[in-house]
């Protein structure tokens, strides 16, 4: 979907463990970059050429490769797009999660599996075998680290937003020119309205509802969750109710 000139959300589904779902990773880009948020899962590096290809863009362009965070729905197809890429695409991602991207540091997702593995169902063991699996083979060099309040000059101008608590790392981006924020797991919607992220997947909820506040320093339009797509209209108002029914 053209959320507006030079950004682009697309959907893309996965199945695991016998259920299907869709991701929604963004594309941004001008006359000299190109910027892919998110890489999905391992073994979807196809299906991301399709999607670029299909929106009339061409895949080679993709020059930079930006992560919100480690997990492997985020990083799955990470080192096979780069290979793909050729090996020209910069990858970017927050300093924090650096080493669980390269493979310095078991990722924390991985961490907590591994540590209550003698007590998995064997449908759960399957599964940590699995994601053990893809995470080996997504280890990528991360080229450039940010922090909070960075900001890349390309395509329009992209802040870069620190909103710990999913992982300590945990990026959201404003692309300003659209004024959309792309959320990754901060936020999801559901029933048409702004959640904050699934706590069952948030490393600790109190500091995910704090980085909520951040948020309120920007003019936004449209907000695209990782997992549930765009959400529209009164963006800014959805985002402060969002906030105090936290608490905060």
């Amino acid at each position: 979907m053209r959320i507006a000139n030079g950004i682009e959300m697309f959907e893309i589904s996965c199945s695991m463990m016998g259920q299907t779902a869709e991701i929604y990773p963004v594309l941004i880009w001008d006359d000299n970059d190109m910027a892919l948020i998110d890489t999905g899962f391992p073994g979807q590096t196809e299906a991301f050429r399709e999607a670029v290809e299909k929106m009339g863009l061409s895949f080679e362009r993709i020059n930079r490769i930006i992560l919100t965070h480690q997990d492997i729905d985020h990083v799955g197809s990470l080192a096979s797009l780069v290979k793909e890429l050729g090996g020209k695409a910069e990858v970017i991602a927050h300093e924090a999660e650096k080493p669980y991207i390269t493979g310095e540091k078991t990722p924390i997702k991985l961490a907590q599996f591994e540590a209550h593995k003698d007590s998995l169902s064997d449908d759960r063991k399957g599964f940590f075998e699995i994601l053990k699996a893809g995470f080996a083979d997504s280890k990528t060099n991360v080229g450039r680290t940010v922090a909070d309040g960075d900001v890349f000059p390309f395509c329009g101008g992209i802040d870069v937003i620190h909103t710990p608590g999913h992982t300590p790392g945990h990026i959201c981006l404003y692309h300003r020119s659209s004024k959309t924020l792309i959320a990754g797991d901060a936020m999801n919607i559901q029933e048409g309205r702004l959640t904050g992220p699934n706590p069952g997947n948030t490393c600790d909820a109190e500091e995910a509802a704090k980085s909520l506040q951040k948020f309120t320093r920007y003019d936004i339009q449209n907000i695209v969750c990782y997992h549930t797509g765009l959400y529209r209209g009164h963006a800014n108002e959805a985002i402060r109710e969002l906030i105090g029914s936290a608490g905060q």
